[in-house]
């Protein structure tokens, strides 16, 4: 385990797993702690995984200001991270709500991106919007499973606000939905509603986003799932190309490939991670 003080003083907390090259993951929600990340599908048996819990989740320390909960003053931690582990550059790995974090980070500082990789992330932070009815029509592709009209009603009723329906709702983002995944979706179930509710608030506009990451000459793998909701390929394939050397991918499965699709998960992934990153050769 890492501890480390932010720039503000807030004691944060990184879990390291595995061995290999270091890769710096960061967990979404937003407001969840790290621990649903787990080995992601067994890429500890290639990389060194340090699996950072944002501040004010898992054992980090909640900030004294509220306000730092934002997604743009959260770089500065990812940043204060790369420097306590003393990386000149990182490869980075940020899922869903994270995958936004990442971006800004990655648009703020691309210098210090070696490989960059966006699982089913955030799109809305480089201007990539995702529009009701892309939504629900990729949801109904799920009407022929058993489960899905009893669980309808609390997809949109989580999507109207109501946070207690939200582990209800949760068969929509794992495919297939089964045993595997709903012990996943219930073990890792809590985060923090402050740090979620916060998290979105004074987002950098996009355009100025897209300048930075149009500058990062690290290569970046773009994760969608087949059947995710959101961001669905076509969304993910636009966000990779915005980068210089992006490459967008479809891989079996919804929000979280690696727990039902860990083996193609650890495919695409460690193979990305092996390519040439700026500088080299």
């Amino acid at each position: 385990m890492v501890s480390f003080a932010s720039y503000d003083g807030t004691v944060l907390v990184c879990h390291e797993r595995g061995e290999g090259p270091a890769l710096v993951c960061l967990p979404g929600g937003p407001g969840r702690s790290s621990g649903y990340l787990g080995d992601l599908g067994g890429l500890t048996a290639r990389r060194r995984l340090f699996l950072l819990d944002n501040r004010g989740t898992g054992e980090s320390a909640a900030p004294v200001d509220p306000e730092t909960y934002a997604m743009g003053r959260m770089v500065a931690d990812v940043e204060a991270l790369r420097v306590h582990l003393g990386l000149e550059r990182m490869d980075l790995l940020g899922h869903s709500a994270a995958g936004g974090l990442a971006l800004l980070y990655a648009a703020r500082y691309p210098e210090r991106i070696g490989h960059l990789v966006l699982v089913t992330p955030s799109v809305h932070p480089a201007g990539i919007e995702i529009t009701d009815e892309q939504w629900y029509a990729q949801i109904e592709r799920r009407a022929d499973e058993s489960w899905y009209e009893s669980r309808l009603p609390d997809l949109k009723a989580w999507d109207a606000g109501d946070e207690s329906r939200r582990l209800r709702a949760q068969p929509f983002f794992y495919s297939p939905w089964n045993e595997t995944a709903e012990a996943h979706a219930t073990r890792f179930a809590e985060r923090s509603a402050e740090a979620a509710t916060r998290f979105h608030t004074g987002m950098p506009a996009a355009g100025k986003t897209r300048a930075g990451l149009a500058r990062v000459t690290a290569p970046v793998l773009v994760i969608a799932g087949e059947r995710d909701p959101g961001p669905l390929p076509a969304h993910a394939a636009e966000l990779a190309g915005i980068f210089p050397r992006g490459t967008g991918v479809v891989l079996p499965g919804a929000h979280y490939p690696w727990v039902t699709a860990p083996d193609a998960f650890t495919e695409a992934v460690g193979g990305f991670l092996e390519t040439s990153p700026p500088g080299s050769g």
